[in-house]
């Protein structure tokens, strides 16, 4: 059984190169290898083709259901989000991505659209807690399954999570700002008034200090 290729370590002449389009048989055949490597390691819910070096457009996901990508392609993409993720190719690192949270794919086993999305669903809250907990819960998962499909496609096109990582300019912030000053926070077309104290949590997370 193949192994994935750790980039730390190893060279993986695949990884950044955009994989061939396969049959929609061969790549069946190839989904069923990654989703057995995935399930011996244990620690992974999606695997692309390249990682354990084979060229083919085909990659498997495993978070709500299996999923099986072969040749996909983007239909639609919308509500960009800043993410935090991992790479069976790369362990060890946790990288902040731009991802989209919702998603359609078309691929070459379904000629109608695939959508993935994140949105959060609104829980009953008279039903109790656990209600509005377990809706949570499953817009979380929604969400993860639409990076995740959205990674693997990435790598079939010989793209990894460094050349999406989100580099933050650590903020300059003059010492004499108490932490009950009002300071004014921006993050593209939004803008806050905080104290400072809590302004710096969001700071940290990207927002600019509008001087």
């Amino acid at each position: 059984m193949k192994k994935v290729i750790n980039c730390n370590q190893d060279n993986n002449p695949l990884i950044n190169k955009k994989l061939r389009e396969v049959s929609v048989e061969e790549g069946l055949a190839i989904a069923e290898e990654l989703f057995q490597i995935l399930n011996k390691r244990g620690d992974g819910i999606g695997l692309a083709a390249n990682q354990v070096g084979i060229d083919a457009q085909v990659a498997v996901v495993n978070v709500t259901e299996p999923l099986v990508l072969i040749n996909p392609k983007y239909i639609k993409k919308e509500f960009e989000i800043m993410y935090g993720e991992g790479c069976l190719s790369y362990p060890g690192q946790a990288i902040k991505t731009k991802r989209y949270r919702d998603v359609i794919i078309q691929t070459a086993q379904s000629e109608s659209g695939w959508y993935f999305s994140g949105a959060k669903v609104p829980a009953d809250e008279s039903r109790g807690s656990w209600e509005v907990e377990r809706k949570k819960k499953d817009s979380e998962l929604r969400l993860l399954e639409s990076v995740c499909v959205q990674h693997e496609i990435d790598h079939l096109n010989g793209i990894t999570i460094h050349d999406r990582e989100i580099k933050l300019e650590p903020t300059k912030v003059e010492k004499k700002i108490g932490r009950n000053q009002l300071v004014t926070i921006k993050k593209g077309d939004a803008v806050k008034v905080l104290k400072y104290k809590k302004a710096h949590k969001l700071i940290n997370q990207g927002w600019l200090i509008k001087t």
